[in-house]
């Protein structure tokens, strides 16, 4: 039977493809502006695409989805039985993807929910995953949205990159902050707070920063039943060591998912890029 509440992303949530299918969840895609071609993240340029571009120094940019492909995806869910929709995305601090979302609820045929999670990859993810499992409960519009806004507040995001470079070019990060790393030579350690991406701490070699990583996350989870993701680009012997580790020392670990980001989220970390997210179930 079709589900009473829809939920609608986008795609970078990371979701795992089974995960979409088993939850009904939709993702509407980003794109990736590379030269003179825009590409849709998942279909028409991968992560890998975006690092060797980034390598040659090649001009690279992310582009949001128009209303009117929210709107698509909102008419094809009512369309399939839903009487309404919860439609969360990542930070607006990042990108209009949520402005755009908001514009097409406003003419949407069932009433539409747009929430700006504060967040980004799977710790958006985890928020959606969170309201697709209240909805599949019988849940209503209202109480699939604090499922996610809930999740929300009880997942955190903490990631390491080679360089800064990559994040001060795109704007998300301050031309102070990145100046301040390649002058120091630090290896960062990063945070999404408030939706925005800050600095947590700078350690002076890649070994010591994804050592940190692990003992910040550790920290974090305590013995709490938690979910855990770890994302990067182009390093996946990283990622899937610091998955084992985690694994090992995580008591009340739940879900545990390892994946490379998405060229969206590549374009503005680089390759090297180190995450975890921590989401307290």
């Amino acid at each position: 039977m079709p589900r009473h509440v829809a939920i609608v992303t986008d795609s970078t949530a990371y979701l795992p493809q089974e995960a979409m299918e088993r939850h009904g969840i939709t993702a509407v895609p980003l794109a990736v502006v590379l030269g003179d071609q825009v590409l849709e993240e998942g279909t028409e340029i991968s992560a890998r695409s975006v690092a060797q571009a980034l390598q040659k120094r090649k001009p690279v940019t992310t582009s949001r989805p128009g209303p009117e492909v929210f709107a698509a995806a909102y008419r094809a869910a009512a369309d399939a039985g839903a009487t309404g929709i919860v439609s969360l995305h990542l930070s607006a601090e990042f990108s209009g993807t949520y402005d755009a979302a908001v514009l097409a609820a406003r003419e949407a045929p069932v009433p539409v929910r747009v929430v700006d999670t504060g967040m980004v990859a799977m710790a958006l993810g985890f928020c959606a995953l969170a309201a697709a499992d209240t909805a599949a409960a019988g849940g209503t519009l209202d109480e699939a949205v604090a499922a996610a806004e809930k999740r929300a507040q009880g997942t955190a995001a903490y990631f390491y990159v080679d360089t800064l470079d990559y994040l001060r070019r795109g704007g998300r990060i301050g031309a102070a902050q990145a100046l301040l790393g390649s002058a120091l030579a630090v290896k960062p350690l990063l945070q999404l707070d408030g939706g925005r991406i800050e600095m947590r701490e700078k350690v002076r070699t890649a070994s010591k920063a994804i050592a940190r990583l692990e003992e910040i996350a550790v920290e974090r989870a305590a013995a709490a039943p938690v979910d855990i993701a770890v994302h990067h680009l182009a390093a996946p012997e990283r990622a899937n060591d610091l998955a084992d580790r985690l694994r090992d020392r995580v008591p009340g670990l739940g879900d545990l998912h390892v994946s490379e980001v998405g060229a969206v989220i590549g374009a503005h970390t680089g390759p090297g890029l180190l995450a975890v997210v921590v989401s307290a179930r």
